[in-house]
């Protein structure tokens, strides 16, 4: 008899602690990054933001008015519910041309994706494993391969 076991939902903080503002490099925050289905993006951000979702040309021509979704509220959570490419604006005049726009690849539920990262080099990786005492021996630790990101696992709702 075979088990399934259940992935577990990442939830990621779009722009780890600088949040969802100008001046942050949001291409660079994403890069290497491929979410699964199930997991979910939090936005973080003050008064005068916006979270729009929007199709890949108006990413592109950061046009607003068309948004598939849109959130003022200062903490907006996007639930990753379909495979593909997601685009998110600000949709405040000039925020979006200013660089708040960030473009996310999702791959379906038990695809490749695993929220796989490189880690940047100043990066602290968190370590999960034991460290056995015995004979002066150490048994080695696991990082988690999607740990650069700031994620809290089994807080999303599906």
């Amino acid at each position: 008899m075979c088990c399934v076991v259940p992935s577990l939902a990442i939830v990621y903080t779009v722009g780890d602690s600088s949040g969802w503002g100008l001046g942050v490099d949001y291409t660079t925050w994403a890069s290497g990054t491929t979410l699964n289905v199930g997991d979910s993006l939090v936005f973080n951000y003050p008064s005068g933001h916006t979270v729009d979702e929007v199709s890949s040309s108006d990413y592109a021509s950061c046009t607003t008015g068309n948004s598939i979704t849109s959130d003022s509220s200062g903490t907006t959570t996007i639930p990753l519910k379909t495979a593909g490419t997601h685009y998110f604006i600000c949709g405040v005049m000039g925020h979006c041309g200013g660089g708040m726009k960030l473009a996310v690849t999702v791959a379906a539920a038990g695809g490749s994706g695993g929220g796989s990262t490189t880690p940047s080099p100043d990066t602290t990786t968190p370590t999960t494993g034991t460290t056995t005492p015995t004979s002066g021996t150490t048994t080695p630790t696991t990082a988690h391969p999607s740990a650069s990101l700031s994620q809290d696992r089994g807080s999303a709702t599906l």
